[in-house]
């Protein structure tokens, strides 16, 4: 009976230590916040995560059409009416290229990445201006121009605009649905005739995190690079790629026909509320700047193996306590949960000023040595003192395994929790659980 109670004990004194264990990914969680309001921070202060497409021709025009409308008793009649409307046209070839220049932009404790793309978009069109087959009807085309959508126009910092092969000014807006941009007006198109129209946009754009391209043409070549070592690619896989720790080299290669971007354009410049339409982004192709697992990913993972510190540690005492007849009071029990669940607390705190792996193994260091010191009193020996110690050690450099090893976290610490539990099973095989539970612990004399 005295056994049973004493598991209950320990399972009891476990989930008590659940507590400061929530609080500490409470923090963590809070920090993680604290990061975003600092991306948010430098976004507003430099350029947020950037967006470019284009370009797009537009050729708007004026036309006096006949409809059929009720009059007030209900009879149709033919009138003439005035409809403003415009012609939208894609490249025929599209291709993007450019270098993106990381560099880290401080705010407060926080590091986030940031970029200037340096890029050059020419593209190609092959358009034909409808003729009026309706005698009927009068339509008079507008002005045409070409359109580039930007995210963020703060971060356009230069550009240069050639249309066939001479140099043009870019003006403000004009940019599609939710989004800004710039446009460039061009000669009147005459209708009814084929017109070719070769475009070249040099620019530099800044931007912070993350950057999309939206593949518009009906031929797509993209091609981005730069010397940050851990890209996320997000949206169409690129066809090549090329990732070291030099940085990465990536060519998309996307035909009009497997990208659903031409159609949601036209939806969304057609609609005057455009709520039900999927957003572009779902048809770009997207580069993200980021760190593979950044510090508080690495201390969160930490955390949740820090239930299984606590109850192997709780299982060894209790090992201890029945075999060797060593009285541990539930308080000392606590205390060394308390000792493990301060180690994610120092971990956080400590990685945000110093390299992660330096902060690890000074909390490991720090855990572990308060841990031993107080053992050699609880366990009346210091040879058991070091022993757990020891264990602690192996616990702390496995889990340091699985955090820096993203790929592989899942089988390791598979492999992990098998070896623990071969162990205890090898050590208790021969444990005569029923004698150890009608046995009553020694008291130790007093000091």
């Amino acid at each position: 009976m005295r056994l049973w109670l004493k598991v209950l004990v320990v399972l009891g004194m476990t989930l008590a230590v659940l507590v400061p264990l929530t609080m500490v990914r409470g923090v963590i969680n809070e920090r993680q916040q604290y990061r975003a309001e600092a991306v948010a921070t430098v976004a507003r202060s430099n350029a947020g995560q950037q967006s470019f497409a284009g370009p797009v021709l537009v050729v708007p025009f004026r036309e006096t059409v006949e409809v059929e409308e009720a009059d007030a008793n209900g009879v149709l009649r033919t009138v003439k009416r005035v409809r403003d409307d415009r012609w939208t046209f894609f490249p025929d070839e599209l291709a993007v290229t450019g270098d993106l220049e990381p560099g880290m932009r401080r705010s407060g404790l926080y590091e986030v990445p940031v970029y200037e793309w340096e890029a050059v978009a020419q593209a190609t069109f092959e358009i034909a201006i409808p003729s009026e087959t309706d005698p009927s009807a009068t339509r008079r085309v507008g002005v045409p121009y070409l359109s580039y959508a930007i995210g963020d126009v703060r971060g356009l910092i230069g550009s240069k605009l050639e249309v066939d092969g001479r140099p043009v000014a870019l003006e403000q807006g004009q940019g599609y649905r939710n989004a800004e941009g710039v446009h460039v007006l061009l000669p009147g198109l005459a209708a009814g005739r084929t017109h070719r129209i070769d475009t070249r946009l040099q620019f530099t754009l800044a931007g912070t995190e993350r950057l999309e391209v939206l593949p518009l043409g009906t031929q797509n070549r993209i091609a981005l690079s730069s010397s940050w070592p851990h890209p996320s690619f997000g949206g169409t896989s690129p066809r090549t790629r090329d990732i070291s720790a030099d940085g990465f080299r990536a060519e998309w290669e996307i035909p009009g026909l497997a990208s659903n971007a031409q159609q949601r354009f036209l939806m969304l410049t057609a609609r005057s509320d455009a709520s039900g339409v999927p957003p572009l982004s779902e048809d770009a192709l997207s580069v993200s700047l980021v760190e593979p697992v950044d510090i508080y990913a690495k201390t969160d993972r930490a955390s949740k193996y820090g239930i299984l510190f606590v109850l192997l540690t709780f299982v060894g005492f209790f090992i201890f306590e029945l075999t060797k007849q060593l009285p541990i009071h539930p308080i000392q029990y606590g205390l060394v949960g308390l000792a493990l669940a301060i180690f994610f607390l120092l971990l956080l705190s400590l990685s945000e000023h110093i390299d992660f792996g330096w902060a690890y193994l000074v909390a490991a260091g720090a855990c572990i040595g308060l841990i031993a010191f107080y053992l050699t009193a609880v366990l009346q020996s210091l040879g058991r003192a070091l022993g757990f110690a020891g264990m602690l050690a192996m616990l702390y450099a496995a889990l340091y395994g699985l955090l820096v090893s993203e790929d592989n976290a899942l089988v390791l610490g598979a492999g992990l929790l098998f070896v623990i539990l071969a162990g205890l099973m090898t050590i208790t095989r021969r444990v005569d659980w029923y004698r150890i539970g009608a046995a009553r612990p020694a008291v130790s004399p007093p000091a």
